[in-house]
């Protein structure tokens, strides 16, 4: 049997995409009749984003300045990303039953050079249509630095772990 590190590394390795959680900011997400929020934001925001992870197993994202998530991580960079296997979760009757992990940390934009580059190069051979749009000028390379990991292993078996515990 996997260890709880093996099995954060596996669900991290085997994803292509993940939820991305941050918190609103306060001039972000409008009201549809012009008005805006009724306080000053903070509130909770998922959007779904493709991932890739680094040697370390640390996420590295590339996203758009235009996007309401990177507008959050601006004003604040703390955030939670959810992997699961979307790919088991098809045929599962209940996706409850199944394996994911919540990493909790800071995403930050990388400085390019070296390893911006080299970064880059493994997030476009894990996803090749990205080209498309990876050279626009407000896409920008973002890595998770992890604090820890929340896994839930299946029903019942829920544990989290420090960073340094499933990180290489």
């Amino acid at each position: 049997m996997a260890s709880m590190a093996e099995q954060v590394r596996g669900l991290l390795r085997d994803a292509r995409q993940a939820t991305l959680a941050t918190a609103l900011a306060p001039d972000g997400g409008g009201w549809p009749d012009g008005g805006g929020w009724p306080d000053n934001g903070g509130w909770p925001y998922g959007s779904l984003v493709l991932t890739c992870i680094d040697e370390d197993y640390s996420p590295v994202l590339l996203m758009s300045d235009l996007a309401e998530h990177v507008k959050n991580l601006n004003r604040d960079s703390r955030a939670a990303i959810l992997f699961e296997d979307a790919g088991i979760r098809q045929g599962a009757k209940d996706p409850l039953m199944l394996p994911r992990v919540t990493l909790l940390g800071h995403v930050k934009p990388l400085d390019e050079g070296e390893e911006g580059e080299r970064l880059k190069g493994l997030f476009l051979a894990r996803h090749p249509s990205a080209r498309v749009y990876a050279g626009f000028g407000d896409f920008k390379l973002y890595r998770m630095s992890v604090i820890k990991a929340h896994l839930v292993a299946g029903f019942g078996k829920i544990h989290w772990l420090r960073a340094e515990e499933f990180l290489a």
